[in-house]
């Protein structure tokens, strides 16, 4: 990544940033959604340090004639049998039919490209996305237990109002999903939960209320509890939560936990660790404009995360 600019983090703005520790390089990879040439796609920075990063450059082109080329959200990266895996959030222009006082349904989805390559490029197995193409849906992310691949997503409040978390089965080279999705918990069934209304966020807009699901992002504990760490809109705006599965899979049920891991205006949390060992969470903060990335220091509890004092 030659001849690409170099800056502090904190001299950048960036949302949803995913972190990608390459072991063999001993190198941060970063992805967040960024406008080439006024097209958007996806772009990546990299570090030594998680201090400065270099970057960004394009690893994703939506291609001419897409059916999404609106707008780019929320990308991640996975490897997964030897590849790496891009999911993403596209919306189109196309409308969905929209429910009543409820905001103009986009199609929005999200879809899976694949590359050999961290710094891609990546490319899509089809012309649509994995998601359910009349749902307005996002931030899908991976997981895999017991051999089997399985998407986790949000289907979005701009739709239903109560925003839901979702998980459907992929095939073996994630290429499509198996079956229908299904339903693993609402957003109301965090208590801690307020609606955009009752937190001040676009009331004025006729229909723009709901509940708000997030970024989910699945993690193991050291005693082998799942967590979901996801994020919402609580009586500090932007926050990130704790739900832990029953039964330790990824099915459920979830039960949702009352203490919050970050509440100071930032989210769409994911976990990775540094090269010494560090279990780290990022996220971007504040939420709303001039977002960066920031990293803390986790501590797995084995029942639950919390930040590192």
């Amino acid at each position: 990544m030659t001849d690409l600019p170099t800056q502090h983090r904190s001299e950048f703005k960036i949302r949803d940033p995913f972190v990608v520790p390459h072991e063999a390089s001993q190198t941060y990879y970063m992805y967040s959604s960024f406008r080439f040439n006024n097209r958007p796609g996806v772009g990546v920075y990299t570090s030594k340090d998680l201090e400065n990063w270099t970057g960004p450059k394009q690893v994703l082109k939506i291609p001419d004639n897409f059916w999404a080329d609106n707008m780019v959200w929320a990308p991640e990266v996975h490897e997964y049998k030897g590849k790496y895996y891009l999911f993403v959030t596209l919306t189109s222009t196309e409308e969905l039919p929209t429910p009543i006082k409820r905001p103009t349904n986009l199609k929005r989805g999200t879809q899976i490209f694949v590359s050999d390559s961290l710094e891609g490029p990546f490319e899509a197995f089809s012309n649509k996305s994995q998601t359910p193409i009349d749902w307005m849906s996002l931030d899908g992310t991976l997981w895999e237990e017991d051999g089997i691949p399985y998407m986790i997503f949000c289907h979005e409040w701009h739709q239903i109002v109560d925003g839901s978390m979702d998980i459907v089965q992929l095939k073996e080279d994630l290429s499509d999903v198996v079956g229908d999705p299904e339903v693993l918990f609402y957003a109301t069934d965090g208590g801690w939960v307020k609606s955009l209304k009752e937190v001040g966020t676009k009331e004025r807009e006729v229909g723009k209320h709901g509940f708000v699901t997030d970024g989910p992002f699945l993690y193991r504990t050291k005693e082998d509890k799942l967590i979901m760490i996801w994020s919402s809109f609580g009586e500090h705006r932007y926050a990130v939560a704790q739900a832990y599965s029953e039964s330790g899979s990824v099915k459920g049920p979830w039960i949702q936990m009352d203490e919050l891991l970050f509440h100071k205006d930032g989210g769409h949390g994911m976990i990775f660790k540094t090269f010494e060992g560090r279990l780290m969470l990022s996220l971007h903060q504040p939420n709303v404009s001039d977002e960066r990335a920031h990293f803390f220091e986790l501590e797995d509890l084995g029942d639950r995360l919390k930040l590192k004092n």
